[in-house]
């Protein structure tokens, strides 16, 4: 079994904020020791071993690295956990979860970046978190000391910066949009990427699925640049008409049939276009949205638990109905009844039968 001590010992310093000529000095050998144990070049002493865990106040099971398949596999037990409640839209218990696998494992990355994406969920305004208000200003400094720690420290690439990007939207929606700015800014470019640089390193068997790949995250981009562009009503209603249109044509391109534990986004995306249709005065347009929204709704809300989807530009998508995340526990169904057709632009046919037959459809089926 290969020891982890390097690793484990380079990360542990800089928990420590200590250089390797500190914790040489600390340990009475010299800085090339330490640079030499924590490129894996050598391991120190075992006599050491009492002493350096000592120092960072460790096991030496710890410190060798020996106790990381067990702490692995306890992880991965919270990240399930925390992964249905959040499929559930239950903050509560995500951020128990959280917090339970932190003060176990309170170096752990992964499930420090989590109770961040927790506490941030727990002040969204869009699900039915009754006192989101409040969890706003009571989460704010734990959320910014969550993001400058994971900023600072973490060694993990991708999860150092998720967390940045969501510190800096934290900044910026809590009225700090300097700072937030100033964060964003140092993400790298998106032409700089991997994905937009490593074609010509791939194998032959690697370039449909990288492509694929590189299309599901472009498609991905490209829709929620789309459906910003209908949710922040950014151009005229006729115009948005269009956007509604190509976002549909978009999705039979890319995916072809949805599968069904997707059908949430496309609801909501029909409630909004049907909104527009009803704002222009298109009544037949605007309950014909509606009705395709409510079948999406319903084929959301008897989902399978998992299951595979095919496109032939994405390939095979496996899908678990856990991978939806969420902040209402209600029902897609109920949402769309008690919320998204509540919206005032719907006023003017609200009085239909054909609009009242939907809400009734909607309500027998809670």
């Amino acid at each position: 079994m290969k020891l982890q001590i390097g690793e484990t010992l380079k990360s542990l310093r800089k928990e420590k904020e200590i250089t390797q000529e500190e914790l040489a000095e600390a340990l009475g050998v010299s800085c090339q020791s330490v640079s030499r144990w924590e490129l894996g070049v050598c391991y120190p002493d075992i006599e050491l071993i009492p002493e350096i865990s000592d120092f960072f106040a460790v096991t030496a099971d710890k410190l060798l690295g020996t106790d990381r398949l067990i702490e692995k596999n306890k992880v991965e037990t919270y990240l399930n956990r925390y992964q249905e409640a959040v499929s559930q839209g239950d903050m509560k218990r995500c951020i128990q979860i959280a917090r339970e696998g932190v003060g176990e494992f309170p170096n752990n990355y992964t499930l420090l970046n989590k109770l961040m994406y927790a506490l941030f969920l727990a002040g969204d305004e869009d699900g039915n978190i009754p006192d989101w208000k409040e969890n706003i200003q009571k989460y704010d400094a734990e959320i910014v000391a969550l993001g400058e720690r994971i900023m600072k420290y973490c060694p993990e690439q991708e999860i150092r910066l998720e967390a940045t990007a969501r510190l800096a939207f934290q900044h910026c929606e809590m009225g700090r949009k300097k700072q937030g700015r100033a964060i964003y800014e140092t993400l790298p470019p998106q032409r700089f990427c991997m994905e937009a640089q490593i074609w010509q390193a791939l194998d032959e068997d690697e370039k449909l699925p990288f492509t694929r790949k590189l299309i599901r995250q472009s498609y991905e981009n490209l829709k929620a640049g789309l459906y910003n562009i209908i949710y922040g009503k950014l151009l005229p209603d006729k115009d948005l008409i269009s956007v509604s249109e190509k976002i549909t044509a978009l999705n039979e391109l890319i995916r072809g049939e949805d599968a069904a534990h997707a059908r949430h986004y496309l609801a909501q995306l029909n409630c909004m276009s049907a909104q527009v249709y009803a704002r222009l005065g298109k009544t037949d347009e605007a309950l014909h949205q509606l009705q395709i929204a409510a079948d999406n709704a319903s084929a959301f809300d008897h989902c399978p638990k998992e299951g595979t989807a095919y496109s032939l530009l994405l390939g095979d998508t496996n899908w678990k109905r856990t991978d939806f995340e969420t902040t209402d526990n209600r029902s897609c169904q109920e949402i769309m009844r008690s919320k998204w057709m509540c919206h005032s632009d719907f006023d003017a046919i609200r009085d239909t039968a054909a609009f009242q037959q939907i809400v009734q459809r909607l309500s027998a089926a809670r």
